[in-house]
């Protein structure tokens, strides 16, 4: 099945029972709780389904909450040789959400979450109930100021070796992701780290830096068949202290729906889902009980 090391695990924290998903020889790891309507919590870049515990743990008293890491991520398998590409994540969540029979389902995403998940409810919007987004995108962003700043960090050739033998992203990058430091505590943080222990677990995390440089236009036609969605109900949550996906990320997606729902957080970095876990819920539940 697969080789994956539980014993840095925190139970108490995640006390879910793992699940697995074989494709293209590989595991994928997915929690499957609670009964009722279907969730599916879909993940970015450094996380894993662990960002979403507290949402689960209380959601699926009431509703099925399904949540999948990434291939390369969290629990799920870490070849060293592997299409990381983000078009082949959103090729195995389709393969996933086939294998579940999942329909009239609400969607979750987060971060690249967004780009994969969006990429599966575009290609079968009938499949798709509503929409929850937390500090996303899904356009082309090689024309914004920030963007282009960040393109030269992504051009250096030292970001494999950082990304590689630092755990640049889950060690350096999600820290100063929070708006408030405080919130990450040395021992959740530990539960983002202790996935990507070894250098040839890290392929993953390199592979998201990558496609920010190489993916832009397919960001872009993604986002060109918004229209396809735009009677659907969305809850957007957002923090506002994001100096990664900025909050006119925020006002680009509000005006491409029809039926929107806004929760902004003042004092919340880009994990609001681990930073502001109780505000998180509570829009959550308001807007699955309204619809």
């Amino acid at each position: 099945m697969t080789n994956v090391r539980l014993d840095w695990l925190d139970k108490k924290e995640y006390p879910f029972d793992n699940e697995y998903f074989m494709i293209n020889r590989q595991g994928l790891h997915y929690i499957d709780e609670g009964k009722g309507e279907a969730i599916l919590f879909v993940h970015g870049t450094p996380s894993w389904s662990f960002d979403f515990r507290h949402q689960i743990k209380a959601l699926s008293k009431n509703y099925r909450c399904i949540a999948i890491d990434h291939i390369g991520f969290g629990l799920s398998d870490k070849p060293s040789k592997y299409d990381y590409s983000t078009q082949n994540h959103a090729k195995t969540l389709e393969k996933f959400i086939e294998h579940l029979q999942l329909d009239d389902f609400t969607l979750v995403v987060h971060d690249f979450g967004g780009v994969i998940g969006f990429d599966y409810a575009l290609k079968n919007p009938n499949h798709i109930k509503q929409i929850i987004v937390l500090n996303s995108w899904l356009w082309d962003c090689s024309k914004q100021p920030e963007y282009i700043k960040l393109k030269q960090i992504l051009k250096n050739p030292l970001l494999p070796f950082l990304y590689k033998w630092l755990n640049f992203s889950p060690r350096f990058l999600m820290p100063q992701s929070f708006g408030n430091k405080k919130k990450l505590s040395k021992t959740i943080h530990q539960q983002y780290l202790a996935p990507f222990a070894k250098t040839g677990q890290r392929m993953g995390t390199l592979a998201f830096a990558r496609s920010l440089l190489n993916d832009q236009a397919w960001f872009g036609t993604l986002w060109d068949k918004i229209q396809l969605l735009r009677e659907k109900p969305i809850l957007l949550i957002w923090g506002m202290q994001d100096s990664f996906v900025l909050p006119s990320n925020l006002d680009k997606f509000a005006s491409a729906f029809s039926q929107t729902t806004i929760v902004k957080i003042a004092d919340c970095g880009h994990f609001p889902q681990e930073e502001a876990r109780e505000i998180v819920l509570e829009a959550m539940e308001k807007f699955l009980k309204n619809s």
